[in-house]
């Protein structure tokens, strides 16, 4: 088997430039919710030394000295890019996991072009046509792949072959791809911690016995591995010998449990505010609801102060929320979601944050409904129509929640860029002459 990692680089900056071609060579970093910390940067600004995770108001001087754009975090522009970049993954290759926003696992035999230079087109074609520079790993594992991955990230041509796979096209260095003694120097130099699956504290017990490198975890017993590394970890080890043990997920399984949760932009005070976002909150979670064609049973709530605010008072509750049946109606959700921050909300205190967490999740194909209501069809297709309006207008084009004008709730986003490619209004705009 021949498989593909391909990675967005610094997506999230590379974003951010693409409607911005003054940027092209300048350092731009990204913020989380509410502009609070550094969470993305280019390569440029990683260049510069500058911390992931360091606050703004830490870091804002040396921005400033540096002339780094600044921007807040837009994710509905972000989602919309690698939406454009999983369509022309998949048109291209048939059998492709979607691993995260900026990540795909691509599987490459039975192709009519060979592998590498196939990666080598996807790679031209999505900087070409979306503005996206990318790199790609290839080796016959996705454990591998992912190392290849890391490895493909430093090189100018941004592609990396580890094992068995057609090395036609690919470049003029490293030589000899496919190697036996290439993959034991590469895994010989990659620390443990590094390898795709195994979390910081297992890493700690591995180098606690000796095996500090992905090398040495490659060599270990298998009866040993499973005893102590458990079975998806005995699956890693043999993904590094170059034996497919993880399974694609073509179509990602259904989740258990969807949570909406934001930070305010100010402390908020006022019941009215907290009830708005509680709705907001609740109609994008079931909006995911649907997207899988689940419904949930459990609705919890949590409310909470800012423990970091040691001078004011502290207050954090939460409560469980139990419906009569398995929706996916979004008013249901809002009033249920109401009722339980209704129960669990005490006047005087500053809050900081509130979230939506739905569970009890089923599947619409084969739902056990209630044996003395008959299901109302008006339900879902008044859900289909707010999904349709979402998907031509966007998020939040329709709401069952009333949004005053001004409220403290809403994220802080100063820095924020347009949304250029799904909202009409904010629509590149390019002068000649």
């Amino acid at each position: 088997m021949t498989v593909a990692l391909l990675d967005c680089n610094s997506f999230y900056a590379s974003c951010e430039k693409v409607f911005r071609p003054d940027l092209v060579e300048r350092p731009v970093v990204v913020l989380s919710n509410n502009d609070g910390c550094i969470v993305a940067m280019s390569r440029e600004a990683k260049n510069l030394g500058i911390p992931r995770g360091i606050p703004l108001f830490k870091a804002r001087s040396f921005l400033k000295e540096k002339n780094i754009e600044v921007f807040s975090s837009n994710y509905v522009l972000y989602a919309d890019l690698s939406r454009r970049v999983m369509d022309l993954l998949s048109s291209r290759v048939p059998v492709m996991e979607v691993y995260s926003i900026d990540e795909a696992f691509l599987i490459l035999d039975h192709l009519p072009a060979l592998p590498l230079p196939l990666c080598r087109e996807l790679r031209d074609d999505i900087q070409r046509g979306i503005g996206i520079p990318s790199s790609v790993g290839v080796a016959p594992t996705k454990v591998l792949a992912k190392i290849a991955g890391g490895i493909a990230k430093k090189r100018s041509d941004g592609i990396f072959a580890l094992g068995d796979v057609d090395a036609a096209g690919a470049g003029a260095s490293p030589p000899a791809f496919g190697h036996e003694k290439d993959i034991d120097l590469v895994l010989g130099e990659t620390p443990v911690e590094d390898v795709w699956g195994i979390a910081s504290r297992l890493a700690k017990r591995l180098r606690e016995r000796g095996i500090r490198t992905a090398l040495d975890l490659r060599k270990v017993d298998d009866a040993w591995a499973k005893e102590r590394i458990t079975l998806t970890g005995l699956r890693i080890v043999w993904e590094l010998r170059g034996i497919p043990s993880i399974v694609m997920e073509e179509v990602a399984p259904p989740k258990k449990g969807i949570m909406s949760s934001k930070s305010f932009g100010h402390p908020v005070t006022d019941l009215e505010d907290l009830l708005e976002a509680i709705g907001d909150y609740t109609a994008r979670a079931a909006a995911k609801l649907r997207s899988q064609e689940s419904a949930c049973r459990l609705i919890d709530i949590w409310l909470t102060t800012n423990r970091f605010r040691e001078s004011e008072r502290q207050y954090s509750a939460g409560t469980v929320v139990s419906l009569a049946e398995p929706t996916d109606y979004l008013p249901d959700l809002v009033a249920a979601a109401r009722r339980g921050l209704k129960s669990i909300y005490k006047d005087g205190y500053r809050y900081k944050k509130v979230a939506v967490f739905l569970s009890g999740i089923e599947g619409m194909k084969g739902l056990q409904g209630d044996l003395f209501r008959n299901p109302d069809p008006r339900k879902s297709a008044l859900m289909a129509a707010v999904d349709s309006m979402a998907a031509r207008y966007g998020p939040g084009a329709l709401s069952c929640t009333a949004m005053r004008p001004s409220n403290d709730w809403q994220m802080r986003r100063e820095m924020l860029s347009p949304l250029y490619t799904t909202r009409w209004d904010q629509l590149p705009q390019v002068r000649t002459g």
